[in-house]
Order: structure tokens, then C-alpha cells, then sequence
């Protein structure tokens, strides 16, 4: 099996929680109504947690300690989607990457829980669970603000609309992306966007939103090889900090 490809998965998959996980505790205290701040603190709690289960597959594989890790690279070294390092904006926007990124991350997690590499499967078959929560609550209120009245409606529309050529970049490509498919490591990206394009076409039917026209689909590609947006190397500062400090303290 090959190494290196199962790494790079690895790391793409544990950065993309690691980040999304620190940008929505960003809500604890400041979201708008007390069950949505509870809601997505403990949303955060479990994808930094998923995060280092991944980190310590990685170990596993001869990397550094998942503290090491996550906590002492610089921003060019990390491997996530650049729609989960953007601000949270408004709420409008959080919940609508919340709703793409879930999505994403469901499928590919149900996906591998059948992956020939066992150790990710076995992570990946107790992960899946703890996602349809996540995926419950973001289909719940995109559907109730989609639909509640026309000023609702149209920030979630125009959310979505700034969120998408993010979103498309959650699927690029990796460098061993044929052998993930060929060793059954993995079903593909391409394989996964479809399957994502259905699910969350659904919703948003429901919702009365629309996915933007396709000649306007333009993928902001480069986060799965490090090019990030300026956004990311404050936030790898601040998520660092504690450990920095006291290099013992656990997650």
C-alpha cells in the first residue's frame, strides 16, 4: 500500500478539521441565540477531536507527534481547503460553509469507512456517526433561513454564492490520486463531488436556494498544496499559542 498517498490524505483530512474546528469555536459566546453558540462549540470540540485522531494515524506512519503537528508548522505546511480558513463573517456565511463542508466531509468519511487501509477505516466508521449530527443541524436552519422571508433568503443565496468556488476547492485533486483509487484507499474526488452535488442539491431545493450557474464555477484550487489565503497564518498563530507556551498541555 502506499504510503505516501495515504499520508497526504491524512494530512489534507485532519487539517481541513483542524481549521474549520478552531474557526467555529470562534462562535463560543457570540452566537446568535444560545442554543447556536452550544451548537457550534460542541460541533468545534468534535472535529478538533476527529482532527487528531487523523494526526495520530499520521504518527502511526512515522510522522511527528499530532501535537507537533498541528501546533508547529507554519501556514504554508498545511493542507486545508481555503474555504475553511476565511473568516466567519456573518452568520449567514459560517452556516453555509458549515452545510458545504459537512456534506463533504460525511460522504468522504462513509466512503472510507470501506477503505482497504483499515486503521483509517476503523476511524472512519466511528466518525460517520458523529457527522449526521452535523449534517442534521446544518440542513435544518439552511432550510429554515432559506426559506423564512426575503431578506433571509437573500443572504443565504448571496452566502452561498460567495462560499461556492471555495466549496469546489474542498475536491481537488491529489498527486496520488490514481493509486487512492486503484488500491481502494479511496473513491476519488471526482467520485466524492458528485455524491456531494446530489446530497446538498436536495436541501437547497428545499431551502429555495440555487446553486450558482455552472459558467460561473471557478475553483479556488492551491490549499491542498499550501497556497493559502492571508487569513490562515493568524489563525495557525492563535490556535499555537497555548501550545507555545506549555508544550505539555493536551487537547
Amino acid at each position: 500500500m502506499n504510503t505516501e498517498a495515504i499520508k497526504e490524505l491524512l494530512y489534507k483530512m485532519a487539517d481541513d478539521l483542524l481549521i474549520i474546528g478552531h474557526r467555529n469555536s470562534e462562535w463560543t459566546g457570540l452566537g446568535p441565540i444560545l442554543e447556536e453558540d452550544i451548537s457550534f462549540s460542541s460541533m468545534a470540540q468534535d472535529k478538533i477531536g476527529q482532527s487528531q485522531a487523523l494526526y495520530v494515524l499520521l504518527h502511526e506512519l512515522g510522522e511527528q507527534e499530532p501535537d507537533t503537528v498541528a501546533f508547529t508548522r507554519n501556514a504554508n505546511q498545511f493542507h486545508n481547503a481555503q474555504l475553511l480558513e476565511l473568516p466567519n463573517g456573518e452568520y449567514d456565511f459560517s452556516l453555509i460553509r458549515h452545510f458545504l463542508y459537512d456534506h463533504a466531509d460525511q460522504l468522504r468519511f462513509e466512503a472510507l469507512a470501506n477503505s482497504s487501509y483499515e486503521p483509517l477505516a476503523k476511524v472512519a466508521r466511528k466518525v460517520k456517526g458523529e457527522l449526521k449530527y452535523h449534517v442534521f443541524h446544518a440542513n435544518t436552519w439552511v432550510t429554515k433561513l432559506g426559506s423564512a422571508n426575503a431578506e433571509s433568503h437573500a443572504r443565504m443565496q448571496a452566502a452561498l454564492n460567495h462560499a461556492w468556488n471555495y466549496a469546489l476547492g474542498m475536491f481537488e485533486h491529489s498527486t496520488h490520486e490514481d493509486i487512492l483509487i486503484a488500491e481502494n484507499i479511496f473513491i476519488g474526488e471526482d467520485s466524492l463531488q458528485d455524491k456531494w452535488l446530489s446530497n446538498i442539491s436536495a436541501v437547497l431545493l428545499k431551502a429555495g436556494l440555487s446553486i450558482p450557474s455552472s459558467d460561473t464555477w471557478n475553483p479556488v484550487l492551491g490549499g491542498r498544496k499550501g497556497l493559502h489565503t492571508e487569513h490562515l497564518g493568524p489563525l495557525v498563530e492563535e490556535m499555537s499559542e497555548v501550545f507555545r507556551y506549555d508544550p505539555t498541555a493536551e487537547w
